[in-house]
């Protein structure tokens, strides 16, 4: 990613430019001409190695295997899938590869008993590192690369009106869409609508020109499959080529993605993941089990190709995609776009909607299922099925987790708690080292809870007593990490203004901290009031959803003047800290 270029913006006027423009960024096009000429070196390539390769903590891998297999049980009425996938690594290596469950267990559904009707258990698949999975709408990440390299050749303008090269598409009150609110789901359009029911292909069709937007273009965001069906078009209509052809042209061909396609053929179904009994009511079609084919009930009525879901494909696959873009853009010495053009995916077009950030096809900043992973950087996407793909280039990793969670039906599924638990563990596996010596404080990562880390009573009635502390935090932004004094003995607390300062100055004077703060340490000063006898706490508040990577103290320091009241460096100064869910810890 961090190529040298000769032509585009740099990611830094980039992100200037985005800022400026309020996330609507007016991109011109990039030289025409094919991407790889931009390859002049051979880029990583992922290899299975070692956590400790890859720069991993092993022991929160494994717990996120663990806890991963905790969800093939009751989850809490039913297992969450039959089996999954995971994936994950940092860098070039992929630290770990393992599959959990079953890719075919339910040979139907029975809506009497609410339970699944087993195949005999010799021809029941277990899950394996290369089975095959119906992506659902991560799908959609496919679509939008291709889209992108359009751009990038300047065959499409990011700014340009969607029925500028699909004249039908301007129909009722569509006229004004843009290709980039199709790609970030502005455009207006409502979520779906049963295009399976129309009988033929013009028809369905049909019922895109028709539809009118719910919202006015660009003053809403509501997620929407119309969005990535349409993109198909256009892209069709540009390219004269087929999407099915496009992707394996543009993308798994020069990848080398050989388990990534459309309508994969009958030979690869003994290792594809099995997906519904899809019948109705739950169903929109009565198809029985569904397997080796879409699941989709759109994209198998548009012959299983389909711009918002079809693309069938394996975990390898996926985490060569990933390292593709975590590169830049290229992978051994293929370049499939330009870093400027994969910067593009990673910036956040939608800041006019706090917490449906989201770049070009990618969703970015969602704890609901990237858990503490989630960075305003962090990049992914999830798939009904139970798929789902995270990219974190604050810390150059990567999370897969594939499950066949319809598998035998979608109503067993609820949230996305497996997603959430793998992405907490991946982000705990990436070590925070401490600012000083061998260990600072951590606050843990647990939901609804207040955890506390409480300093001995001094007394600052000196009046120029200050603390001084070395501070990293990156919480969910509905939770909080506060700074507390008390004068009574800890009846009441009171918040403490501070200061911090990493690469510039910045006060908080509610004495409180959330969200995300670059994943580095930051210096702490604070003037603390003036007692006779007053103690200090960090107090991490979080609510019952999501939590963040938490938040670390070290080199706690009370002093006045040329007195030193505590340093936590002492050995009996740091014994008398109270730890409340805060321990003490080295990575």
């Amino acid at each position: 990613m961090t190529d040298e270029v000769t032509t585009g913006v740099t990611r830094r006027q980039l992100a200037r430019r985005t800022l400026a423009l309020g996330g609507a960024l007016a991109v011109a096009p990039f030289p025409a001409g094919p991407a790889e000429a931009a390859a002049t070196r051979h880029h990583p390539t992922l290899r299975h190695g070692t956590a400790e390769r890859a720069g991993l903590l092993p022991a929160h891998l494994r717990r996120l295997v663990t806890d991963a297999e905790t969800f093939l049980g009751p989850s809490p009425g039913h297992p969450w899938y039959a089996g999954a996938v995971l994936l994950a690594g940092r860098g070039a290596t992929v630290a770990l590869h393992r599959p959990i469950g079953m890719a075919v267990r339910y040979r139907s559904y029975d809506e009497k008993t609410d339970t699944g009707v087993e195949f005999p258990a010799d021809q029941q698949i277990p899950m394996a590192e290369d089975t095959v999975f119906d992506l659902a709408s991560v799908s959609k990440l496919f679509t939008s690369l291709l889209a992108v390299q359009q751009i990038e050749r300047g065959a499409l303008a990011l700014e340009g009106r969607v029925a500028t090269y699909l004249p039908e598409f301007g129909a009722a009150g569509k006229q004004d869409v843009t290709v980039r609110q199709l790609l970030t789901h502005t455009s207006g359009f409502r979520s779906w609508i049963p295009l399976y029911n129309a009988p033929t292909y013009e028809e369905k069709l049909r019922l895109i020109w028709n539809q009118a937007p719910l919202n006015p273009p660009g003053s809403t965001y509501l997620y929407s499959d119309l969005n990535l069906i349409s993109l198909q078009l256009v892209l069709e209509r540009i390219t004269g080529r087929a999407l099915d052809l496009l992707l394996r042209e543009e993308i798994t061909g020069p990848l080398g993605l050989r388990s990534t396609r459309y309508n994969p053929p009958a030979s690869w179904k003994p290792r594809t993941a099995a997906t519904e009994d899809a019948r109705k009511p739950w169903s929109g079609l009565d198809r029985g089990l569904v397997w080796g084919e879409v699941h989709d009930e759109n994209a198998f009525a548009l012959g299983g190709v389909a711009g918002h879901a079809g693309v069938f494909s394996s975990a390898w696959d996926l985490a060569v995609l990933g390292r593709t873009l975590l590169n830049g853009g290229a992978y051994g010495r293929a370049r499939i776009l330009r870093p400027e053009s994969v910067e593009l995916m990673f910036t956040d077009f939608n800041t006019a909607f706090p917490g449906d950030e989201h770049g070009l096809g990618f969703e970015l900043y969602q704890h609901w299922y990237m858990g503490a992973m989630a960075t305003p950087r962090t990049a992914g996407h999830t798939g009904f099925t139970g798929t789902s793909l995270v990219l974190d280039p604050t810390t150059d990793s990567f999370l897969i987790v594939l499950g066949n969670s319809v598998h035998p039906v979608r109503t067993w599924r609820s949230g996305s708690a497996p997603r959430v638990a793998a992405g907490n563990n991946m982000a705990r596996a990436v070590a925070v080292r401490p600012a000083h010596g061998r260990r600072a404080w951590f606050s843990g990562m647990a939901s609804a809870t207040d955890a506390t880390l409480t300093l001995p009573a001094l007394d600052t009635s000196s009046g120029d007593a200050r603390l001084r502390c070395a501070l990293w935090w990156d919480i969910e932004p509905a939770d909080v990490l506060t700074l507390e004094a008390t004068t009574d003995g800890g009846r009441s607390w009171r918040p403490v203004p501070f200061g911090t300062e990493r690469d510039g100055a910045q006060d908080h004077l509610a004495g409180t901290v959330t969200g995300w703060s670059g994943r580095v340490w930051h210096r702490l000063t604070a003037a603390l009031p003036t007692a006779r006898s007053l103690a200090l706490r960090w107090r991490y508040s979080t609510d019952r959803l999501y939590v963040g990577r938490g938040a670390y103290v070290d080199g706690l320091c009370v002093g006045a003047g040329d007195l030193v009241l505590f340093d936590a460096s002492r050995p009996a100064d740091a014994a008398r800290i109270e730890a409340a869910g805060w321990t003490a810890s080295g990575d």
